[in-house]
């Protein structure tokens, strides 16, 4: 008998490789913000964020922003700043596979300027002065950023350990709820659909840009994963589902 088959027989394998029959249930990205809350708190943190993390095609704040209680006057003033895919936070994720605290500007670029200044002094302001953050995937291999912030110090061992576990448990009761209740996904987002349609009206990636607050880096971004996506689909098909849903 065959190692695999003889480990179904006896039960072996559903016994080692199973999630654990009370959290089996999954729940979604919007119901999951208290049970944060309540991770955040136990460790000392007043604010969290789970992110998707961005990429070359999606590299926007609100569009990767899932679940956050940050004050809604900094979401904003942090989406038009435009520093969320080259963050300190973010490079230095790029680089290792280790949660990381940042006890100043995590959320900033690293350039030493006035833009960066202010907005370090605003989120200190607002209460986030030190960062506890993470990357973490799902089994779909997507990956996502979990920061705690706040004014506490550096958590202990036993904090980020529950903290990290935590989370690895709601992201995966998270993404086994969206696997199987959501459709077919859209081939393009809706800001690659917006850059799209200007595009097709004769318009610069600046002036594109300007339209619709964004940076030139992004807007290439967005007009790059578009044009990436459309490669492997019927560019008829896009064209329709934008008109569908009226986006053009």
């Amino acid at each position: 008998m065959k190692r695999r088959e003889r480990a179904v027989d006896d039960c072996a394998e559903d016994a080692a490789f199973s999630p654990s029959r009370a959290d089996a249930a999954g729940i979604t990205f919007k119901d999951s913000g208290d049970r944060l809350g309540e991770m955040a708190k136990l460790a000392g943190f007043d604010f969290y964020l789970l992110s998707a993390f961005p990429r070359g095609d999606r590299t926007a704040f609100v569009e990767n922003r899932l679940i956050s209680n940050w004050p809604q006057s900094l979401v904003g003033f942090y989406e038009a700043a435009d520093l969320f895919y080259c963050s300190r936070l973010v490079s230095a994720m790029k680089r290792t596979i280790m949660p990381i605290f940042c006890e100043e500007g995590p959320f900033a670029g690293s350039a030493a300027n006035q833009e960066n200044r202010r907005l370090n002094t605003l989120f200190q302001m607002h209460g986030l002065k030190n960062t506890y953050a993470f990357t973490l995937h799902d089994a779909d291999l997507k990956q996502y950023i979990f920061a705690f912030s706040g004014g506490t110090p550096m958590p202990t061992r036993e904090q980020a350990m529950a903290l990290l576990y935590g989370c690895m448990e709601l992201l995966d009761k998270v993404s086994r709820s969206v696997r199987s209740e959501e459709g077919p996904s859209e081939a393009l987002t809706r800001r690659e659909i917006e850059c799209l349609r200007w595009s097709a009206a004769g318009k610069s990636s600046d002036e594109i840009a300007i339209i619709l607050d964004l940076s030139s880096h992004t807007v290439a971004g967005y007009l790059k994963g578009a044009m990436r996506k459309l490669d492997s689909v019927n560019r008829m098909q896009a064209v329709a589902r934008a008109f569908r849903y009226r986006l053009l």
